[in-house]
């Protein structure tokens, strides 16, 4: 452990902290001692983080970026605008960086995506893979953009001493997600789907896919709390984990769903539609021993709260 980053008396940007993980963050922070009047939230109506000067706007007079902002979706989204992912998630990042840099930011936490990973890693996904293979084709611009943010960190790092970490969350979910179908991701695509069906009387539930892959996912508010732990006990070039280490099955994951949302009708399995990537699970070692962070909230409590939530703003 490195000594911890009082938050005290921190000015603090948030970029994405609007949203869905982002208020989550907010609120780890405060928990964390952040004094809520010094947290900066730019928002994308009148900061464009692909605007150069834009970035160097919101890091003046800051201590802290925690960067969270991405253009990002379920695959869908990821086979339709793959350009503009890799664009966007690209420019954001490396000129948020480079701003940070020259405006002499002490500490800048970097939020990656586990869709960085090569297509075929051993399962758990250990950091050490990180750079053996190419990603799972429908992630590629995204993850491959976000990853070269790691390597810009750690170029930063060694040249001028920039305190730049790199966080690799596992698939989120929770209360306030993103729930419209054309841009979701699993979680709250199916818990719509499910719910509309109930909602029209359907007896079937068309879902992409054959089911066989495995995912791991990981409740916002851990996320959260993952987040602020490491960014004030965490300081290294070596990326970290976040997830929980439990793997589950699309279909039994469905299966789950249709049981705690009582829908008694038939999966019909699309299997002509992709799957994305066959195996999805973490090593979760590293951010237990650097900064004594692991996953608290369980996986079916985790699902209650999140179709509580959906069901209380569906209309």
């Amino acid at each position: 452990m490195t000594t911890a980053l009082d938050l005290t008396d921190k000015r603090i940007v948030v970029t994405g902290g609007a949203g869905f993980l982002g208020r989550q963050v907010i609120a780890q922070l405060r928990q964390a001692g952040a004094d809520v009047q010094k947290i900066t939230v730019p928002r994308s109506h009148d900061c464009d983080l692909r605007q150069m000067e834009h970035c160097k706007r919101i890091v003046d007079q800051q201590d802290v970026v925690i960067h969270l902002a991405a253009h990002v979706g379920g695959i869908g989204l990821n086979r339709e605008k793959p350009a503009e992912l890799f664009y966007d998630n690209l420019m954001m990042g490396t000129q948020l960086i480079h701003a940070a840099y020259e405006a002499g930011i002490e500490k800048f936490t970097c939020v990656g995506t586990i869709c960085a990973y090569p297509k075929f890693t051993p399962v758990p996904f250990k950091e050490d893979d990180l750079w053996n293979g190419y990603p799972e084709e429908t992630n590629a611009p995204y993850g491959i953009a976000k990853k070269a943010l790691l390597v810009q960190l750690e170029a930063y790092r060694q040249q001028y001493g920039f305190d730049g970490i790199y966080l690799l969350p596992v698939n989120l979910y929770g209360p306030e997600d993103n729930f419209d179908p054309r841009s979701s991701h699993v979680i709250p695509a199916l818990i719509r789907k499910v719910y509309e069906a109930q909602l029209r009387g359907e007896k079937q539930l068309p879902v992409w896919g054959d089911g066989s892959p495995t995912r791991e996912f990981l409740y916002s508010e851990d996320a959260a709390r993952g987040i602020v732990m490491a960014t004030q006990h965490y300081s290294s070039h070596e990326p970290v984990n976040l997830g929980t280490g439990y793997e589950i099955s699309i279909r039994t994951l469905i299966e789950l769903l249709c049981e705690l949302m009582d829908f008694e009708g038939e999966i019909v399995w699309e299997a002509d539609k992709p799957n994305g990537q066959p195996r999805r699970c973490l090593d979760t070692e590293r951010a237990k021993e650097a900064f004594g962070f692991t996953a608290t909230v369980e996986f079916r409590q985790g699902l209650e709260k999140t179709i509580a939530w959906y069901r209380q703003h569906a209309a």
